[in-house]
């Protein structure tokens, strides 16, 4: 239902088409870059590198979806319909890897299992030193982490699917002679199945956006390529005709996405259910404890307890000025970007309230897509379009004026930095927005408006208080999700504006994993904010009613 008239001006269509502009820029860059080729360096790439970026980003993607959908949907089937001992707290603490960077998680690995490790050494003194494992920087590895880091994506959302099916059906199933396991995969499953395949999309865009992991592991995909063709063949142009085409496997992800969440029905004949449905006792409850424990320790728990080992042995004299810098630029481009990027996801999010005409809901819904779009795609578009716009009209401009050495503007620019950041998380910012105004009851402005009040007044006093949760919530995630950035930041960061995400970059690459724990440390520790309102709102939804 439109909001009574706050401003139901045309001039928010403007606001919508602006939002759909956008997103489009960096896209309409990427397929104009294909106008010219550098025959020397396509010819070098497609004689060494091609066939292995392909068949890495391949493998990668398989084994990545391949591992969040078995470890997603068998701990969100434990936690949601099965009873035993920890499942309550360990029903949100599977959430927690959310706070966890993937490069994070990637050094604190190889630190913890490479040859020279406390893992290895230790098994080397119990069963000889002839001892070896398998080596963590391999294929096997990269796949290993990443799937540690994005199966909260299917578990999330399969854990909500499989609590608003209700007791109902999977009791029927029972009473016609399944066994669980049988109503497990004949009723919840494929009920859940559009669920799990939108958080199995998700994950498999996050997998192809991934920058810090893959160079951790020193392992070749698209966005190590676009970095390593931007700064190593200096470039700009191979480096956005590689972007496009990585952008080609994450509009097969988008797609699958919007598939899965398009088909997505729940049952509506039951309310939401919060009990479980099978009691596992004895051993087999103690083992579904620790598999659940398994997987925690293994994201999370041993992880922190790695970096706060490195930090109170070796890292802790990095304590400095340079350290404190590093802290205020990133809680500096997270501030602004999280202001910015509120400011106009309320604005879109109004205008397709305002405007609820279908040119406008498909504009908006095309500003959202920004979060598809990796940082490093996004990263080369903007530039590449804004060297254009410095070389045919800033410097030839500043020449016309007198400047006496005519510079670009735009190039390297922080406004570039938080262009980015606003495409990018704009649907971040949108959903606790856009959820927070459907709670308004319409009853609301129009007993303001009947007591006299205008447009701008029943918005200041009326939808704004009642939205302040929805924008902190918003900003809140936005905020740490620019915090954690790293392709877009590494690639377009103004000189001297090196963040948290930028130094772990920097130390990692060097292999000084002690030194990493600190920024990293930081980083999980921001991290945790909104993770934990996520699991608020998971908790809230659960319990204020059915589920769609």
């Amino acid at each position: 239902m439109p909001l009574p008239s706050v401003v139901s001006k045309p001039q928010w269509r403007v606001v919508a088409y602006a939002g759909a502009v956008l997103v489009l820029l960096p896209l309409l860059v990427l397929a104009l870059s294909w106008n010219s080729l550098d025959s020397t360096i396509w010819n070098h790439l497609l004689e060494t590198q091609m066939t292995r970026l392909l068949g890495n980003t391949l493998v990668l993607v398989l084994g990545v979806i391949s591992g969040v959908v078995l470890l997603g949907v068998s701990l969100a089937w434990l936690t949601s319909l099965c009873s035993f001992p920890g499942r309550r707290w360990l029903d949100w603490a599977l959430m927690l890897p959310f706070a966890v960077p993937a490069y994070v998680l990637a050094f604190v690995m190889i630190g913890i299992m490479d040859f020279a490790g406390p893992l290895q050494t230790t098994l080397r003194g119990w069963l000889g030193s002839d001892f070896r494992m398998a080596s963590i920087r391999s294929t096997g590895g990269v796949i290993f982490v990443l799937v540690l880091v994005f199966y909260p994506y299917v578990y999330m959302l399969a854990r909500g699917a499989f609590l608003a099916q209700g007791r109902g059906l999977m009791e029927a199933a029972r009473i016609l002679g399944h066994s669980p396991w049988q109503a497990f995969w004949r009723v919840a499953l494929p009920m859940a199945r559009p669920a799990i395949g939108a958080g199995a999309a998700l994950a498999v865009m996050e997998t192809l956006a991934d920058f810090g992991a893959v160079s951790v592991f020193n392992y070749d995909t698209f966005t190590t390529a676009i970095y390593k063709t931007w700064y190593g063949f200096y470039s700009l142009q191979t480096a956005t005709q590689l972007a496009s085409l990585l952008l080609l496997f994450v509009l097969l992800a988008l797609y699958a996405e919007r598939r899965a969440q398009g088909s997505k029905r729940f049952p509506g004949s039951d309310k939401p259910r919060q009990g479980a449905l099978f009691q596992l006792r004895g051993v087999r409850g103690w083992l579904a404890t620790g598999y659940c424990l398994l997987v925690l320790s293994l994201a999370f728990i041993i992880p922190l307890i790695q970096l706060f080992y490195w930090l109170f042995t070796s890292g802790s004299n990095d304590f400095d000025e340079r350290y404190w810098s590093l802290i205020r630029n990133t809680l500096t481009l997270g501030a602004i970007a999280a202001v910015s990027t509120v400011v106009v996801a309320l604005l879109l999010v109004l205008a397709r309230r305002l405007q609820p005409i279908r040119r406008v809901r498909s504009a908006v819904a095309l500003a959202n897509l920004g979060y598809a779009l990796p940082g490093s795609v996004l990263a080369v578009g903007i530039m590449f379009a804004f060297s254009v716009a410095d070389n045919q009209l800033v410097v030839p401009l500043q020449g016309w004026l007198g400047v006496a050495s005519p510079t670009p503007l735009l190039l390297g620019s922080l406004f570039a930095l938080l262009l980015a950041y606003l495409i990018r998380f704009m649907a971040v910012a949108s959903g606790p927005i856009d959820t927070a105004l459907a709670r308004i009851r319409p009853a609301l402005p129009e007993a303001a408006h009947s007591l006299g009040h205008s447009g701008a007044s029943v918005f200041w006093r009326v939808y704004l208080p009642l939205l302040m949760p929805g924008l902190l919530s918003a900003g809140l995630l936005v905020f740490v999700d620019v915090l954690k950035e790293m392709p877009a930041t590494l690639l377009m960061r103004p000189f001297g504006w090196d963040t948290l995400a930028v130094r772990i970059h920097s130390l990692t690459a060097e292999g000084n994993w002690p030194r990493a724990a600190l920024p990293a440390i930081t980083l999980v520790a921001t991290g945790l904010l909104p993770v934990i309102v996520l699991i608020r709102r998971s908790a809230q939804s659960i319990s204020g009613g059915r589920t769609h």
